[in-house]
């Protein structure tokens, strides 16, 4: 019987690619969204008998992604679900520099992934569950960079700024339903990826900051993705999960 439904965007890589890896397991539903598939994770479901579902589609263009999540959610037999959790995780790093440098088109692109494409499903998964009697759960993967200002960052930053505070105005709003969600914006700490990477070997002219991200490497200052999924999810699995609607993984 399956007992927990998850649905994660961004999971073909990274932190969404090791968090779908560590929820296989028998009893669990699992729907990944993202741009391409993973063979690696279809092979790691059957090996753990448990079931992934993977659709790849463009966040970039929300709406049909939206509309699809409503459909599925409404056909699904959730009456065994003892938990039904949204991750929004998928985000898009642009171009690092002053906003006045990057294309028009990469902003925008930037934005719908990680801001609109994140409020669209959360708006489809609410709607959709609002009368399922299960402990309900809406997890936005944010960033330290939402809360702090650094030079080179504006779109990154504002995208993630805008996850934190939906999430405390969502969390208001769900408050007055009788089985409101529980929503988190939550930091995952600094994680070795892709994304990284591209911070470190940008060229320092227009991004003071990319010695700090070259030293936290050297330092052993990241965390694997396999690491910072295991705390994400432990969060997740916090009983005052939601107390606080902005918060970080390092949080006590």
């Amino acid at each position: 019987m399956i007992r927990s439904l998850y649905i994660v965007t961004g999971a073909s890589r990274g932190l969404g690619a090791a968090m779908a890896e560590r929820l296989l397991a028998p009893g669990t539903q699992l729907l990944c969204i993202s741009r391409r598939t993973s063979e690696a994770l279809a092979l790691k479901a059957g090996a753990a008998n448990a079931r992934c579902e993977q659709w790849a589609m463009d966040l970039a263009t929300p709406l049909p992604v939206a509309h699809r999540l409503s459909a599925w959610l409404a056909q699904i037999d959730h009456t065994s679900f003892d938990t039904a959790t949204l991750i929004n995780n998928a985000g898009v790093l642009t171009r690092v520099g002053p906003l006045g440098h990057v294309d028009g088109t990469d902003v925008s692109n930037a934005l719908r992934v990680g801001l609109e494409a994140p409020l669209l499903l959360t708006a489809a998964f609410l709607r959709a569950t609002l009368t399922w009697p299960t402990r309900r759960r809406v997890l936005q993967i944010s960033s330290g960079l939402g809360r702090r200002a650094m030079a080179g960052q504006a779109i990154y930053a504002a995208a993630k700024a805008g996850l934190d505070h939906a999430a405390r105005t969502i969390a208001l709003d769900e408050a007055l339903q009788p089985n409101g969600a529980k929503i988190v914006s939550l930091a995952p700490g600094v994680i070795d990826t892709e994304m990284q990477a591209r911070l470190r070997d940008n060229p320092a002219d227009g991004f003071p900051d990319q010695s700090h991200f070259v030293n936290l490497q050297r330092n052993g200052g990241l965390a694997s993705p396999a690491e910072a999924a295991a705390k994400v999810l432990a969060y997740l699995d916090r009983t005052d999960f939601g107390s606080q609607p902005v918060a970080d993984v390092r949080d006590a």
